[in-house]
């Protein structure tokens, strides 16, 4: 029976490492198959997206709504470095998208608060978590947007370090189609299916899915154990609790995992929110690691645009972590939103609906008008 009892975690292990193996070759597969749709669209439906996207602050909520609705950034990041590369869209008209993604991915770790509801003082404390992680995005797009639209700060400096990785002109343009090992599968699922569009929907399920898939594999394989036996030693200095982010988050392929346990710690005290916020700007960065990957193609474009997600993140951790008291800054924000909730709970969830779908959507709708 004993001998049973330890087999049994050894067999859940090996499962979760050929599980992990399946979604990334699904993975890289759906971003393949994503980027032949995009390529096959025809012009006008490639002029309808260039339009949509000119606007960077339509761009930007465009993002945000997007990974709102389907709860991945990692999707909706992967889907416009597949898009980019296929040379539908520029490297500076993605930019805000990328933000406003970055943005949308916030929403999970805010719902996950609300189980908390029906306890007061566990509640103020889960929802002042959940809010912080999407005010750290919120101030950073407030920072680094301006810079991006009037000097394209980002798209600039991640074309700078992309030619450092493709030094071959030919790969600035669009994609070269004969450079991914899945590319005849995905061809002649095209070919078979002959709706561009059509193909384009089964490849973001497709995406969607295989990064579900990776991480809750990865999760069970390495994160599950470990986040319980070190808990206070990841919490117990300001730069620890940011790596641990960064790793935690990098392996997982999900900022909205990592930072929806944070949730939980908050509201039981196991953590201070105060501990908590470098380890979320930690998950910040770690979730770019799923565009890098997309970004396999090896165009120009598309690595710049993974620099570009990460960049956003690294900006965002230095504007914040060097710096205790502007550090605070979202700290003392989030508190007083979660003190404002619990008073009045209507607040929690007018603030959802107006900061992830009311708004972008009415921004969306009048500037398209």
């Amino acid at each position: 029976m004993e001998l049973y009892d330890q087999e049994k975690p050894v067999a859940n292990k090996t499962r979760s490492y050929l599980m992990m193996l399946l979604a990334i070759i699904l993975f890289i597969f759906s971003i393949d198959l994503l980027t032949v749709a995009m390529g096959q669209l025809n012009n006008t439906v490639a002029s309808d997206i260039l339009k949509a996207t000119r606007n960077p602050f339509v761009s930007l909520f465009i993002g945000l709504l997007m990974t709102a609705l389907i709860q991945s950034s990692s999707t909706v990041t992967s889907s416009i470095v597949a898009i980019v590369a296929a040379g539908n869209m520029s490297l500076e008209q993605a930019v805000p998208m990328v933000m406003g993604a970055n943005i949308g991915t916030t929403l999970t770790s805010t719902l996950v608060s609300f189980s908390y509801i029906m306890k007061k003082k566990e509640f103020k404390r889960a929802i002042s978590a959940g809010i912080l992680h999407d005010l750290f995005n919120i101030i950073t797009v407030f920072i680094l947007l301006p810079l991006e639209v009037y000097f394209q700060f980002l798209s600039k400096t991640a074309h700078l370090l992309a030619s450092l990785f493709v030094t071959d002109e030919s790969y600035s343009g669009s994609f070269d189609y004969n450079k991914v090992f899945t590319r005849p599968l995905t061809e002649w699922i095209s070919d078979t299916i002959q709706i561009p569009f059509l193909t384009l929907v089964l490849a973001i399920f497709m995406v969607f899915g295989a990064i579900k898939m990776l991480s809750s594999s990865v999760y069970k394989a390495f994160i599950l154990e470990s986040f319980k036996d070190i808990n206070n030693l990841i919490f117990k200095n300001t730069y620890m609790a940011l790596i641990y982010g960064m790793f935690f988050t990098a392996a997982v392929q999900s900022s909205t995992v990592t930072t929806s346990l944070v949730v939980p710690l908050v509201a039981n005290r196991k953590v201070s929110l105060k501990k908590s916020f470098p380890f979320i700007i930690g998950a910040n960065i770690g979730t770019t690691i799923t565009a890098a990957i997309a970004a396999f193609y090896k165009t120009e474009a598309a690595i710049a645009l993974a620099i570009v997600h990460f960049l956003f993140n690294f900006f965002g951790a230095m504007i914040f972590i060097p710096f205790p008291v502007i550090r605070n800054i979202p700290v003392r924000m989030a508190t007083f939103m979660g003190q404002k909730s619990v008073q009045t709970r209507f607040i929690g969830f007018a603030y959802i609906l107006l900061t992830f779908f009311i708004i972008p959507f009415l921004l969306i709708y009048f500037s398209n008008s």
